[in-house]
Order: C-alpha cells, then structure tokens, then sequence
C-alpha cells in the first residue's frame, strides 16, 4: 500500500471484480502511452500522434467516471446515510477537477 494513503487513514477496499476492471482499463491505457512514445521514438505523423493522444485521454476520462460513480454509489452513500456530509464537499471538488 501507498505509504502516503496508509498515513492519513483514506483507503478503500475494492471487490475483486471492481479490482480488476480498473487494473485492466489502467493497463490499457499504460500501453496506449508507450504506444504514442513508441510512435514519436519512430518519427510518425503529427496527426496520427494526435489521434492516440485523443484516444488515451478519452480512455483516462472513461476510467475516472467509472471511478466516480463508484465512489458515489458507496463511499458518498455511506457517509450521507451516516450523517457525515463533508464527502458531498469533497465529491463537488472532484467533480469541477474532473470537468475542466
């Protein structure tokens, strides 16, 4: 475990299959990146650079919705329902973060 997460306390456990899915998508988008090194190490095309730019950003947007609406459907929802309101703050922060 990341030693800054371990200091503050701010974890989350994450089911197997959750796991999994968001590895994968991360692993993905990993290879997209060494794929656009591995095209600019061999002098391609502006464009075509571009476009798998374009691309790895979408798949790295798609990944933190994905991520957002887990967070919203269990660490929002547990707080709210324990009264503990500071996560609607936080999730309003993460949300203008994630739209610019």
């Amino acid at each position: 475990m990341d030693e800054k997460l371990s200091c503050c306390g701010r974890t989350k456990h994450r089911g197997e299959g959750e796991q999994a899915e968001l590895m994968n998508r991360l692993s993905r988008i990993e290879g997209q990146i060494r794929g656009i090194k591995g095209m600019l190490e061999k002098d391609a095309y502006c464009i075509d650079v571009l476009n798998q730019v374009a691309a790895a950003g979408s798949a790295l947007q798609s990944f933190g919705k994905v991520l957002l609406a887990s967070h919203i459907r269990t660490c929002v929802a547990e707080d709210i329902r324990a009264g503990k309101d500071e996560k609607l703050e936080e999730l309003v922060t993460a949300l203008q973060k994630l739209m610019k």
